[in-house]
């Protein structure tokens, strides 16, 4: 057995079921121990964003750690971005990334380059492996220490004479560490707020989104009346018919500002102090308004579920709550294609159990509010910011659920970064249906110059911001990647693709003309 060997072997006694993989020379020895391997899945991203994004949406739809097997510093980098927002969903990934053989690295080698360096941001735990004996080792320590809760990045890198070398036995899985338990102090300030009349606010992520915090949470409200707020890009959250209805944090800081101001105080649970997105001129960065009170009874690395049933019981919250259980969905929409008609005909057919990755931007606002009651779905969000991560989040995502329906719902600008996941999509014909909103622009970069007051843009300006010239044919482009699709220009037909698109197993993608 080598060292590579080994490490599969001990990834995939440690639970880990799939490798979103995109390999190079220094990783032949880890692509031979996958071929070996009985139990771990190899799934090939032709972009190493596509393989970040997809661990990620794999993690936050199965809870569990995947695999990414990348080449060296450089291929490490493409796929950081993606690994930005994983980090910022909590999601637990483990890196592998091979290297030059140790005694090959004085060398300086053309694709050398200083890899720690380029983890440091993204990790919460990087190692190197200093011989083939300690490959099995260091991967259970990377195993345990991404499954950490609430969930982080893990960055193991493989010279690959580690990887060719003689190894002993695979190691058995690392204890994973135990939750971090909110203290009563913080329980009885948070019930001390909710319990002081109208005029308190649940803020919530992590956790404190998944079906079991929202059922709390319903109870908490039924209790006290407090407004039930998400954060302004959850990493996941239940939606739809059963669960409690819950308002966005909007994303434009002065929007933000005013939907707190009726607030006295904010009680954080599972998610942190709200913050502007980015520093504006006279806006300040915090989004809590002045004199507000903010109360922390669960911050990210708390245990936010065990705190929201500590507070439910200290403040006498019911024991269960009546929420509507019947769905009930937007009528079909009608006329031209834009944001509000194309979030009614989501709401209006999306399928029981369904999973939607929203990296929509402008245009998937409407959806948010138009698909609350509508049957149950599991709704993910751009967490980190970094463009490009919806298709590939989407692929990850469908990986993980192969019995679920899997909705991209993405823009046509951000799609652009990483439509390399099409081609994964078809090869492993995943249940993925794409709406992909083309309006020939960044439009939020539109809006942010009006925003800074340029309302005539020059040349220049416009031709940074469209996406024109060439027109950008995505029908044709996913076509190519084995992707089948049409494209529609009103309501209606999008109501009919919808439909149909739906009910076809396989992946498909509709392009909608706005």
């Amino acid at each position: 057995m080598n060292g590579a060997e080994s490490l599969i072997r001990t990834a995939a006694a440690a639970g880990v079921e799939v490798c979103f993989a995109n390999p190079g020379t220094t990783e032949m020895p880890l692509v031979a121990a996958l071929d070996a391997a009985d139990g771990m899945r190899a799934v090939l991203g032709l972009f190493e964003g596509v393989c970040t994004g997809a661990a990620d949406g794999y993690a936050r739809m199965s809870g569990k750690p995947a695999l990414t097997l990348l080449h060296l510093g450089p291929g490490f980098a493409n796929g950081i971005a993606n690994l930005h927002n994983a980090r910022r969903a909590r999601s637990p990934v483990v890196n592998l990334i091979g290297d030059h053989a140790t005694w090959h690295a004085a060398a300086d080698a053309p694709l050398a380059s200083d890899i720690h360096s380029l983890a440091r941001p993204v990790s919460g735990w990087i190692r190197s492996v200093q011989s083939a004996k300690t490959a099995a080792r260091d991967t259970a320590e990377a195993i345990a220490a991404a499954g950490a809760f609430p969930g982080q990045i893990a960055t193991l890198i493989v010279p690959s004479d580690c990887q060719w070398d003689p190894a002993d036995a695979p190691a058995r899985p690392a204890p994973l560490a135990g939750l971090a338990k909110v203290g009563d102090a913080a329980v009885k300030q948070a019930a001390e707020a909710l319990g002081a009349g109208p005029g308190a606010g649940l803020l919530l992520g992590a956790a404190a989104l998944s079906e079991r915090g929202l059922s709390v949470v319903a109870r908490i409200a039924a209790k006290t009346q407090c407004r039930l707020i998400c954060e302004t890009f959850p990493a996941r959250v239940e939606r739809g018919a059963g669960m409690p209805a819950l308002e966005r944090l909007p994303y434009f800081p002065e929007q933000a500002i005013e939907a707190l101001t009726p607030l006295q105080t904010i009680v954080l649970a599972g998610a942190r102090s709200p913050v502007a997105f980015f520093g504006y001129p006279k806006m300040p960065s915090s989004l809590v308004p002045e004199g507000r009170k903010v109360v922390a009874l669960a911050e990210h690395g708390n245990d936010a579920l065990a705190a929201l049933e500590a507070l439910a019981e200290a403040i006498g919250a019911p024991r269960a709550v009546s929420l509507p259980a019947k769905a009930t969905r937007p009528g079909r929409p009608s006329g031209k294609l834009n944001a509000a008609t194309v979030g009614a005909a989501l709401a209006a057919f999306i399928p029981e159990n369904a999973i939607v990755m929203d990296e929509a931007a402008t245009t998937g606002l409407p959806f948010f509010a138009a698909s609350s009651n509508a049957p149950r779905h599991s709704y993910l969000a751009l967490t980190g910011g970094a463009i490009g991560q919806g298709l590939p989040c989407a692929t990850g995502a469908a990986v993980a659920c192969p019995d679920r329906r899997v909705i991209a719902f993405q823009a046509d600008g951000s799609g652009m970064y990483t439509q390399q996941a099409f081609w994964t999509q078809a090869r492993e014909q995943l249940n993925v249906t794409t709406l992909l909103c083309n309006n020939h622009s960044y439009r939020i970069l539109q809006v942010e110059l009006a925003r800074a007051g340029v309302t005539e843009p020059g040349r220049k300006a416009k031709s940074l911001t469209e996406l024109s010239n060439p027109d950008i044919d995505w029908t044709r482009l996913a076509r190519s990647m084995g992707i089948p699709g049409v494209r529609v220009e009103e309501a209606e037909s999008l109501c009919k693709e919808l439909e149909r698109a739906l009910a076809t197993p396989g992946p498909s993608i509709i392009e909608l003309m706005l």
